[in-house]
């Protein structure tokens, strides 16, 4: 671009000295310069190549000014001039390969009908996917809000979720429809917790039945031996005794798993939060502060209502605050926080937090299966019993380990 100007500067220089010269070689006398006389037919004839010189410096400029012009103004840069991820192609090829690659299944609705997006959603479609096509589309095509959907496929039934957003392209309206795959990774989550679980019955079965079994092989060699001894008569009742103890630990244990695994359907009504805090406050915080703590019951706003069936919400955070107590037994201060507020997306959230030693690192997954439990002595259905009831009311629970210390617990509904 520097030289194309210094070339125009120097023709433009060019051009005005010969016009200069051709308005002297006008004038009818002689011109002296420098001393020397110079007749008219000279300085015409300087003139003349000065401005053939500045024309020939000048002329390629005006040839590339020309093509230029006669170019239509959306030839001036080409698509094959830009980058490929810069042209219109480039872009739309870009998408449409962004597009047929997606992990999920995508559809477009519109006016014109049901179009695939995806090479998942055209595999769906096609042989060995669904088993009716026909229902797919029309599963699709009356679908109102996104949430879980059931698919019959080659495979077998598998569950799927189903995401749907409204949308205007050009004033048209139209619907964007996903689908996502959940049978694998749902498969796989229900295997590990079978296997936690069947760990956890099996290691609780097993610690009764090996005293029972080598209780009862002494018992036996007891009446082999006869009792007319009173030392083998004595060991006969110990052992006994024992049977009938590990009988009852393992009936209890029975007991509890069926307290876990068989609760009522909850019967949802609205729940007046300032009152169940009340409640909870009356019948907790005097022995905190018994053993010399303090218990914290705060409400973002005394009118934060909860649709929840009321009396297992309270069993529910009941045990939560026993597992703080518990916690927290060997503190000479105990603190125990529990608030209830409006979280993001208007979601009320009920945190109970305390100040004990938390949960052990690596075990956050593992304290909500039931008869696991961190704590020596404990029987792990209090927090399996919380999740079971706040999943049944329709909310969520999730452990938070918090920057003070200790351990929070955060319902979700």
């Amino acid at each position: 671009m520097g030289y194309e100007v210094l070339r125009l500067l120097a023709a433009a220089l060019l051009l005005l000295a010969a016009g200069a010269l051709g308005h002297l070689a006008a004038s009818p006398a002689s011109v002296s310069l420098g001393g020397m006389e110079l007749d008219a037919a000279r300085i015409a004839a300087a003139a003349t190549l000065l401005g053939l010189a500045g024309l020939a410096l000048a002329w390629p400029l005006a040839r590339a000014s020309a093509r230029l012009k006669a170019q239509p103004p959306q030839a001036l840069q080409s698509p094959s001039d830009l980058a490929p991820s810069e042209s219109p192609a480039g872009l739309a090829l870009a998408q449409q390969v962004q597009m047929e690659h997606l992990p999920v299944a995508a559809w477009l609705l519109s006016a014109t009908g049901l179009q695939a997006l995806s090479n998942r959603a055209r595999r769906l479609g096609a042989p060995g996917g669904v088993r009716d096509k026909a229902a797919l589309h029309a599963l699709l095509a009356c679908a109102k809000a996104s949430g879980p959907v059931l698919l019959d496929t080659e495979r077998g039934s598998e569950r799927w979720q189903l995401q749907r957003q409204s949308l205007s392209l050009h004033g048209q309206p139209q619907t964007l429809l996903v689908l996502v795959p959940l049978e694998n990774e749902l498969a796989s989550e229900s295997l590990l917790a079978w296997q936690q679980l069947v760990q956890v019955l099996t290691h609780e079965i097993m610690n009764s039945l090996t005293p029972i079994k080598s209780l009862s092989q002494t018992a036996l060699m007891l009446l082999d031996e006869g009792l007319d001894d009173p030392t083998n008569e004595s060991e006969f009742r110990t052992a006994l005794a024992g049977i009938a103890h590990r009988s009852e630990g393992l009936s209890s244990f029975v007991r509890n798993y069926r307290r876990v695994s068989q609760w009522p359907a909850p019967e949802m009504a609205p729940v007046a939060l300032q009152d169940l805090f009340q409640r909870l406050h009356q019948a907790t915080a005097p022995a905190w502060i018994a053993r010399g703590g303090e218990a914290n019951f705060e409400l973002a706003s005394p009118s934060l209502r909860l649709l929840a069936d009321e009396g297992q919400l309270e069993q529910a955070l009941l045990a939560l605050l026993q597992n703080s107590a518990q916690a927290t037994a060997e503190l000479s201060q105990p603190r125990l926080w529990v608030q209830a507020r409006l979280g993001r997306g208007g979601r009320l959230q009920i945190s109970v937090r305390d100040n004990g030693p938390g949960v052990p690192a690596g075990l956050e997954r593992q304290i909500f299966m039931p008869f696991f439990s961190a704590r020596e002595g404990g029987q792990g259905i209090g927090l399996a019993v919380v999740r079971q009831l706040v999943h049944g009311m329709g909310g969520r629970v999730r452990h938070v380990r918090p920057l003070e210390g200790g351990a929070t617990f955060v319902l979700s509904f």
